[in-house]
């Protein structure tokens, strides 16, 4: 079940929101909300449930040990961790890592093909900042079950994040309270959300999955930097959208979500470009991966080799894929030479700074989206190598529909922050209550025209579903 499909619409939010609302106790509440998140990962992988509920019980299990007085509480920490990569290693990365044995010494062993349940890169980081949580301060042990699992499986950001760390979450699980304003400005942004995945990331879908469908020989400049440029922004509209859905949908239950993305693509830096894009899994791996390792402490060699290893981490948990990995590790070495001063963005003409930082995330995307490196790498060249005549001429002004042109000028609008500006410039309490009603009407058509795309046009499923 995804948020932008009738059921989850009509029939799921409805009847889980009707049912919140009408009962009082907060413990019910909860319990709703639990029974809920678990239907709502059943309906999409009713046989990956038993792994979920398998990591809901070990955690929690390995949080009760997490004891000042356990004097094993480390080694029980360290046997957490290993156990839940354990877990997320054979789910995801046993078939590449078959792969690159038999790649790398001419093996010949079975490659495994097992089912990737859908989320579980995004619950196990979750299930895995309780326990650390826990051991950092035994305050956050939680010994009731259920509220661990509702935790780790509250739906609204269950399959695709944003990656709420548990000590932000763990005071809200029995301390929340829901204002009429709340909910109103929870329904807005998930309406902001759907209509980014609905009304632009699906649109720009179509031309980007019909560039990458071509075989690279096909290719031309036009097409490859359309390609490129319309999966740079259905990347981001479809997840970003993802992200404002689940915050809003968490506001209406009561639940304060930190922001995921704060417009990347106006960055003028790498370094700057990572504090804006997906900020719950950099704020992750930063807190639970490079500050353990000894962050920027122990010199700038060993600072740079602990930026390597979080970014091909990074790369790593986006997918079983070298692609990933060579995406993860080009963001790594850009923000390393920027740290060092050897690409200094400071000091250049602004417009420049902009090109500079959304040329290196073009490049880097096209990583994350081909089938393959040798691909990739093809492609890229075709970006900047002249080639191609009249066929690929009619190929790309055919991808160039009204709706496509359209939708592509307000993607480069909304993917600044154009609403933040005016809302800022109404600085009267009449201006603020104009803009505030507005933002409300619009919100109203925006829901009626994702309601016109969600009944004539075929869906597209989040990207990050498939991490």
């Amino acid at each position: 079940m995804v948020f932008s499909s009738p059921v989850f619409l009509f029939i799921f939010l409805t009847t889980v929101y009707i049912l919140y609302r009408i009962i009082p106790s907060v413990s019910i509440k909860n319990t709703i909300l639990l029974i809920f998140s678990l239907l709502f990962y059943t309906y999409g992988e009713p046989k990956a449930i038993i792994l979920m509920i398998i990591s809901i019980v070990m955690n929690y299990l390995f949080g009760l040990s997490m004891k000042k007085e356990n004097k094993s509480r480390k080694i029980c920490l360290f046997f957490s961790i290993v156990l839940n990569l354990t877990m997320l290693g054979i789910f995801k990365y046993a078939g590449f890592g078959t792969e690159m044995l038999n790649a790398l010494f001419s093996a010949n062993m079975a490659i495994p093909h097992i089912a990737l349940p859908i989320g579980i890169s995004f619950y196990t980081f979750q299930a895995m900042s309780y326990v650390i949580d826990a051991y950092k301060s035994p305050d956050y042990i939680q010994k009731n079950i259920f509220k661990v699992a509702l935790y780790i499986t509250f739906f609204p950001q269950l399959v695709a994040g944003p990656i709420v760390k548990y000590s932000d979450f763990a005071h809200q699980i029995d301390n929340r309270t829901i204002t009429p304003q709340m909910t109103a400005e929870g329904i807005k942004r998930f309406i902001t959300g759907l209509s980014k995945k609905l009304l632009i990331a699906n649109t720009m879908a179509y031309a980007a999955d019909y560039v990458y469908s071509l075989d690279t020989s096909e290719l031309s400049i036009p097409l490859a930097w359309l390609g490129s440029l319309s999966y740079l922004f259905q990347i981001y509209f479809d997840f970003s959208g993802y992200s404002d859905m689940a915050i809003g949908l968490g506001a209406m239950f009561g639940f304060t979500f930190k922001e995921n993305f704060n417009y990347p693509y106006i960055s003028q830096s790498m370094q700057e470009f990572w504090r804006r894009w997906h900020i719950s899994v950099s704020s992750w791996f930063k807190e639970y991966l490079y500050i353990p390792l000894g962050g920027n402490r122990k010199g700038k060699v060993r600072t740079a080799i602990n930026k390597l290893i979080v970014f091909f981490c990074t790369g790593l948990w986006h997918g079983a894929s070298l692609n990933f990995i060579v995406w993860g590790l080009l963001n790594g070495i850009f923000l390393m030479i920027e740290s060092y001063g050897i690409i200094n963005t400071t000091k250049w003409f602004r417009p420049l700074r902009h090109i500079y930082a959304l040329l290196v995330t073009i490049l880097a995307f096209v990583f994350f989206r081909a089938d393959n490196l040798t691909i990739a790498c093809q492609y890229i060249g075709h970006m900047f190598k002249p080639s191609g005549g009249t066929t690929q001429w009619i190929m790309f002004v055919e991808q160039l529909t009204p709706l496509y042109l359209v939708v592509f000028v307000f993607a480069i609008i909304f993917s600044m922050p154009v609403m933040e500006k005016i809302k800022a410039s109404a600085k009267s309490k009449k201006s603020a209550a104009i803009y505030e009603f507005s933002t409300y009407g619009i919100s109203m058509v925006l829901l009626g025209l994702c309601i016109l795309s969600l009944s004539s046009a075929s869906y597209n499923p989040f990207i990050y579903f498939r991490f």
